[in-house]
């Protein structure tokens, strides 16, 4: 993950939670999960932010967790949602996440990686799932070129194929190019079950 990019978040983690929490609810992501995730199953959010995810997925009977590379985003994420379990990890590599998942969410984080180490964190997401288990994996599409936005947050520039091609093992079950509901960005979304 992007150091310039963890500290921003870190730095101005209440802003960007209440930012989120303004924003519509991801009614679109949301039916997704819904659609393909194993209700019941035990389920992690992958770049969780201020926790919102989690609580909807907690709410709708799917068990889950979440992990950012942010303190400052697992501050406001425990302090907003008590309940749930919130920890630190990194992508790539995602040290001390040792369990396998039936359900794994990852939306609008891997852009935020320098483009070298995406298919990496791809292929490392897969490893969290257990057999038959679902990935949602979705990116926030920049310019041609990466670029930093006015608070230095990196969003990196990259084909969909660098990403489909690190998900093998897995099928897709889902891809579309669309604006997200909630942000008014356009993202990259990819449904991924492991065989």
């Amino acid at each position: 993950m992007d150091r310039t990019t963890i500290d921003t978040y870190t730095g101005s983690a209440a802003a960007y939670a209440d930012e989120w929490a303004g924003q519509p609810s991801p009614d679109d992501l949301y039916a997704h999960l819904g659609r393909f995730f194993h209700r019941g199953g035990r389920t992690a959010d992958i770049g969780c932010g201020s926790g919102r995810d989690v609580a909807w997925l907690n709410a709708h009977g799917y068990p889950a967790e979440g992990y950012d590379a942010s303190e400052g985003l697992i501050a406001e994420a425990r302090f907003r949602y008590p309940a749930w379990h919130f920890g630190l990890a990194t992508l790539p590599d995602l040290e001390g996440v040792t369990r396998t998942f039936d359900n794994v969410l990852c939306e609008t984080v891997v852009m935020h990686l320098p483009v070298e180490a995406i298919a990496a964190a791809c292929k490392r997401l897969v490893t969290l799932l257990a057999p038959r288990g679902v990935l949602y994996l979705s990116w926030r599409t920049s310019g041609a070129e990466s670029a930093r936005d006015a608070a230095g947050r990196l969003y990196s520039a990259f084909e969909p194929a660098l990403v489909v091609d690190a998900l093998a093992g897995t099928t897709i079950a889902l891809r579309e190019d669309t604006v997200n509901q909630s942000s008014g960005k356009r993202v990259q979304r990819i449904v991924a079950i492991r065989a």
